[in-house]
């Protein structure tokens, strides 16, 4: 389960000030549960944890097995924004970052930029592998994902033939309408639906991330039951309620203290998808009408030697929220060394993991010293349930501050953009 802690905002807010946002947030949930504000034809999103059922994994499964039979070793998801950046936050999350497991397909993503140079060097790896296509689109026509399509759907036709080809081709679009439903009809695709009532951003937990999740090798069923167990904690309406804390205390910051940006930070750079995922998801929610918060977002230890300086002495117009993972999945001992020439046998016998631990704290404290507010997000370790559960918890935590942040226009929050998909 997702916890967070607001200790590092104590020193920058009045418990009056809180208190306030602290009803305005609860006011915000019971907006959003109720389903009697703007935008609530799409908010499909909050029950998909509990909602997809078990024949709809079982399907994603049939397809990684009939693939991994044709040994299918190179998998190209084409789709842009919500499309792709869920799935790719999962995948570089859970991934080893170094070795794929044998019989486990690469999964690279397209169609999420126009560069000639990206194309073509993904269709050299396409030529000296055995290639299957996901394209996620729920119009077919979004110029990315398009062109990307249009190209890779050319090259395993010329491979492998029309026949075998409509079979390494999944298509996750419309139910009824749109350029690709009816190409994918026409040329026998399998396909799966992108539901009207969730916007792309808030697609992580249906077929969009789902399948390629899935064909990457990970056991979504504990994804979706780590969102549940989420969803049934956020579900509580409480003042103690992390999604409504967080609300609250962003928007504190951001209209009480002028705080303009939030900056998400990571300590492992496996997470650095779920900062690109999160700054879409707040990005495009709260980022209209001439408001919201911008988001940003840094990787560290190393963007301390980057990023570092301005955040702990340049312009005092951000705040961080933090990203706290507890345990270590794996373990690396630092050892001794007798010339100790770069003086490190002080962390002799230490874990790796407890140098990054100080090096968070230390920053937390230099950084509320210098200004910056700070928020902290803890998860257990990465896992498929922690990634479940963080996904659903930012999603629900979206939803009640983008009500707060403007209550009569909160549509803004679930409603697609206004450019195409």
């Amino acid at each position: 389960m997702v916890k967070i802690d607001l200790g590092g905002c104590s020193s920058f807010v009045k418990d009056a000030e809180y208190q306030n946002y602290v009803n305005k947030a609860l006011a915000a949930f019971d907006t959003l549960q109720n389903e009697d504000g703007a935008g609530n034809d799409f908010l499909g999103w909050k029950t998909l944890p509990v909602d997809i059922p078990e024949t709809l994994v079982a399907e994603f499964e049939a397809i990684r097995d009939e693939w991994k039979a044709k040994g299918v070793n190179l998998v190209i998801v084409i789709g842009i924004g919500g499309s792709y950046l869920g799935a790719r936050c999962a995948i570089e999350a859970l991934s080893h970052q170094f070795i794929r497991p044998e019989g486990v397909p690469q999964v690279v993503f397209a169609g999420n930029n126009l560069s000639e140079e990206y194309l073509a060097e993904l269709m050299d790896l396409a030529k000296v592998s055995n290639t299957a296509v996901v394209v996620i689109s729920k119009s077919g026509t979004t110029t990315e994902p398009a062109v990307a399509f249009r190209i890779f759907k050319e090259y395993v036709e010329q491979k492998y033939g029309k026949a075998e080809a409509s079979g390494r081709i999944v298509a996750i679009t419309d139910a009824v309408k749109g350029a690709l439903k009816t190409l994918a009809t026409q040329e026998g695709y399998r396909t799966f639906v992108v539901p009207d009532n969730v916007g792309g951003r808030y697609s992580v937990l249906t077929p969009v991330g789902l399948l390629p999740i899935v064909l990457a090798g990970f056991d979504v069923r504990a994804m979706l039951k780590g969102a549940a167990e989420e969803r049934e904690a956020l579900l509580v309406k409480s003042a103690d309620n992390a999604a409504v804390e967080y609300a609250a205390m962003r928007n504190l910051l951001h209209s009480g203290l002028g705080k303009a940006i939030e900056i998400f930070v990571v300590y492992n750079p496996k997470f650095t998808y779920l900062a690109e995922w999160w700054k879409q998801l707040y990005g495009e929610s709260e980022g209209k009408e001439g408001k919201g918060i911008y988001p940003a977002s840094v990787t560290n230890t190393a963007d301390l030697h980057s990023m570092g300086q301005f955040i702990q002495e340049g312009s005092r117009v951000m705040f961080e929220t933090v990203i706290n993972i507890e345990n270590s999945n794996r373990s690396v001992v630092i050892g001794s060394d007798a010339q100790n020439l770069d003086q490190l046998n002080y962390l002799a016998g230490q874990h790796v993991n407890h140098c990054n631990a100080m090096a968070q704290l230390g920053t937390k404290l230099a950084h509320i010293d210098g200004g910056v507010p700070q928020m902290e997000v803890s998860i257990d370790r990465i896992d498929e349930a922690s990634l479940g559960a963080i996904f659903y918890f930012f999603e629900f935590a979206c939803g009640i501050s983008a009500y707060v942040c403007s209550p009569f226009s909160a549509s803004r929050a679930t409603r697609p953009r206004p450019r195409r998909y």
